[in-house]
């Protein structure tokens, strides 16, 4: 009986030292998954967001949907264009004489592909709508629209995904304590994302310690 009892204790003791170890380590190991994981999600969103601000350069609005941005970064143009100031003579009509009028005039200097100023030699805006670490393979969700805004309309957009999609294999109540996040310092609510449907934004919702690692 002593030694089972011996033996109970171990088991007893073993065992609360690995629950004491992983309430400890659990949250270390969480953060760096969340990190590892968020710093590839941002890259993403900020592809889709340079990809968004030249299509609306170019269309004037926003593309709703990853076919048509894709294709867009895939064929479009930037007009490449030169400013310059200059000046003509006018009869007045009020003065019964001529007056200098200035004016502004705008030179097309030529065409540079949309891939090749944003992504160089990389083909990686084909798949900037997949999520990474993603379990089954899910997307990005893109919606675009135009909103009233000061009396005028603007186009916006927004990219999202859950969070709960990036950290699904993660201990439940560590995600719920992410979801809950209110700081300057961390992703706050429950999804990771860029722009906005409500208002005049381009901006993510992520802390700048993501944008210090260096913009892709």
């Amino acid at each position: 009986m002593k030694t089972i009892l011996q033996i109970v204790l171990w088991v007893v003791c073993i065992l609360l030292g690995y629950l004491i170890y992983q309430s400890v380590n659990a949250p270390i190991e969480f953060n760096k998954v969340r990190k590892e994981r968020f710093s590839a999600v941002i890259a993403k969103l900020k592809d889709i967001r340079d990809s968004q601000e030249a299509y609306k350069s170019v269309n004037g609005k926003y593309a709703g949907n990853f076919n048509s941005l894709v294709k867009f970064v895939d064929t479009g143009n930037y007009t490449i264009t030169q400013q310059r100031d200059s000046s003509f003579m006018k009869f007045d009509k009020v003065y019964q004489i001529e007056l200098q009028k200035d004016t502004v005039i705008i030179d097309t200097l030529g065409f540079v592909k949309v891939k090749d100023s944003l992504f160089k030699n990389d083909d990686r805006y084909k798949s900037m709508m997949e999520v990474p670490y993603a379990q089954n393979g899910e997307k990005f969700e893109l919606k675009a629209d135009i909103i009233e805004k000061s009396g005028y309309r603007a186009p916006v957009f927004e990219a999202k995904v859950k969070k709960s999609v990036v950290l699904y294999d993660q201990p439940g109540d560590l995600l719920a304590r992410e979801n809950a996040h209110v700081s300057v310092e961390e992703v706050n609510g429950t999804e990771l994302k860029v722009g906005s449907l409500t208002d005049v934004s381009t901006n993510g919702n992520w802390p700048p310690i993501y944008d210090r690692k260096g913009d892709q």
